[in-house]
């Protein structure tokens, strides 16, 4: 029997980010981020987070082509779609980069002060990247500048679009600089940490500006914090790292109700989110293992009250827990509102203290 014709002929959503097994070395031989893949598609916010050192912003600057002196991407690939074939952006040139950081993909990160230059007033500096990226001549540079600044928040714009960085609020620069950063009308948005040093209600105006933006532009967004109330608010998925490695991924909502990885309910108790309420401060016992260790097992095994001898013996690969959702452990997969089915610890934990 042969298929309906508009299920044969229906369109593939393609992604706008491939990520596939990405590796990035530090000091040529210390493997900081490991077999890291995901993808993005247009419209969708996927956030990526994890403790400080969990790879997050390797992963982010892999994509972006800025990683650190002494940093490399060691393996795998990342792609941006293209009108044809992706466009390979692992081990691009400067001048290639120059085609595609800014115009097609776009960053905001956490301190919009040091990514401006102080000397320059804002608008002019918003003009120029108009003038370079989309080549507009300066007094149409100049109008659309001021309606980039009106489109993100901005009163006054173009009050706003003679002031120095100086002159405003940590809040009001992160429009700018998210300004700058949708300006060339990019298909990808990469935000690191980027409400992290404000209030929690200019971090709030934030989400919902980047919110509006992705909806009305169609931006595929990485959302980079170590915040799950963010993610919470923000995110359609949510990749959770640890150690290097990607312990869990799937849609926002199941993740946070029903985590599958003993990482991923361990920060969801130190920061109470949903029904995971907190009677005192919380702790996360012992600490992850130094960057580029060589561990047999599960990377998480020696804070984890669930841990067996299993979990150490052999490497443990992402498995299906349920549709869409994986997670990098061996226990069986439980109900929704259970931590993956497991609701009493080990007898013998493997190194996480009572």
């Amino acid at each position: 029997m042969s298929r309906p014709a508009e299920l044969t002929t229906r369109p593939r959503v393609l992604p706008v980010l491939t990520v596939d097994g990405l590796d990035v070395t530090v000091g040529g031989s210390v493997q900081a981020v490991r077999d890291v893949s995901f993808t993005l598609t247009r419209g969708e916010a996927v956030g990526l987070v994890g403790e400080s050192g969990s790879g997050k912003s390797l992963t982010c600057r892999s994509v972006l082509g800025v990683l650190p002196v002494g940093c490399e991407v060691s393996g795998g690939r990342v792609a941006l779609a293209g009108d044809g074939a992706p466009t390979e952006l692992t081990g691009l040139s400067r001048t290639q980069w120059n085609a595609v950081r800014g115009r097609r993909v776009g960053a905001v990160f956490q301190d919009p002060a040091s990514y401006l230059n102080p000397s320059i007033t804002v608008g002019r500096q918003l003009a120029e990247q108009l003038r370079v990226g989309r080549g507009l001549p300066r007094s149409a540079a100049h109008d659309r500048a001021v309606e980039l600044f009106t489109a993100v928040g901005l009163h006054r714009p173009e009050e706003v679009f003679h002031q120095y960085p100086h002159e405003l609020s940590g809040g009001m620069l992160q429009r700018v600089l998210i300004a700058i950063a949708v300006s060339c009308e990019p298909e990808l948005l990469i935000a690191d940490e980027a409400t992290t040093a404000l209030d929690v209600v200019i971090q709030a105006e934030i989400l919902e500006l980047l919110q509006g933006l992705r909806t009305e532009r169609g931006l595929a967004t990485l959302l980079v914090t170590h915040d799950l109330a963010v993610v919470a608010e923000a995110c359609d998925r949510v990749l959770v790292m640890y150690a290097g490695e990607i312990v869990e991924d799937g849609p926002t909502a199941d993740v946070l109700a029903a985590p599958a990885h003993p990482y991923t309910e361990a920060l969801l108790r130190v920061a109470s989110i949903g029904t995971w309420s907190r009677r005192e401060l919380g702790v996360i016992p012992g600490a992850p293992p130094e960057t580029g260790a060589e561990l047999p097992g599960c990377r998480f095994a020696d804070r984890c009250a669930y841990a067996t001898a299993q979990c150490t013996a052999a490497p443990v690969a992402l498995r299906t827990v349920r549709e869409g959702h994986r997670a990098r452990c061996l226990r069986p997969a439980g109900p929704p509102g259970g931590a993956g089915g497991a609701t009493t610890p080990s007898p013998e934990p493997a190194g996480a203290p009572a």
